[in-house]
């Protein structure tokens, strides 16, 4: 399943064992050498300041429309618990943001969302909201991981195809595949909106 990443921030995270919600998503913390989520930044009235308040993505067991689910408390670790997450965090890099340009140099625009896959929280497409005067014809672009051939502190270079970048992001339609223990949770948690531009029309 597909998802946009803004939606992850703010998101609930339940634990099994405490039987709901125990903290809510801060940051994402995204691994610029291959654009894959590996650990979210928490918050919670229950985690003390300079505690352990760091999520390593692997310990999440399901993404379902109430949030993430985990074991409990004890996922949580320390910026320094991982050396990979540290390494990371110390780099601050944030791919909201960065400018988008084709290898010949032609700005597209800059990073507005991006969409994960649900299974393994890696980077699929790159929403880039437009510059003002071509945002009157196409004010976002949908451009899939594919077309990325570099990343630097500042942009995200493409190749210079254009017309390979998609226009409309496809997302697949959730199913839970087991009993979800949180599924009368009375806050609900959306996926990306998964209706085409016809199926709005129908409406």
């Amino acid at each position: 399943m597909l998802i946009y990443a803004s939606r992850l921030i703010g998101a609930p995270i339940l634990s099994v064992q405490a039987g709901g919600k125990i903290a809510t998503i801060s940051e994402i913390i995204i691994n610029p050498d291959d654009l894959k989520i590996i650990a979210f930044r928490l918050s919670s009235p229950l985690i003390a300041k300079n505690s352990a308040d760091i999520l390593d993505a692997k310990s999440v067991r399901e993404y379902s429309n109430f949030g993430l689910v985990i074991d409990g408390v004890d996922d949580l670790i320390e910026k320094d618990d991982v050396i990979k997450i540290s390494k990371v965090l110390d780099l601050n890099f944030n791919l909201k943001g960065l400018k988008v340009e084709t290898k010949k140099g032609s700005k597209l625009g800059k990073v507005e969302d991006y969409t994960v896959t649900t299974e393994d929280f890696l980077t699929q497409q790159l929403i880039v909201k437009r510059p003002v005067i071509k945002g009157f014809i196409d004010p976002e672009l949908t451009i899939p991981r594919k077309e990325i051939v570099e990343i630097t502190d500042y942009k995200v270079i493409i190749k210079d195809e254009e017309k390979t970048v998609k226009k409309k992001a496809e997302n697949e339609e959730f199913i839970p595949n087991f009993v979800n223990p949180f599924r009368n949770h009375e806050q609900g948690f959306a996926p990306a909106d998964t209706k085409t531009p016809a199926d709005k029309d129908t409406e």
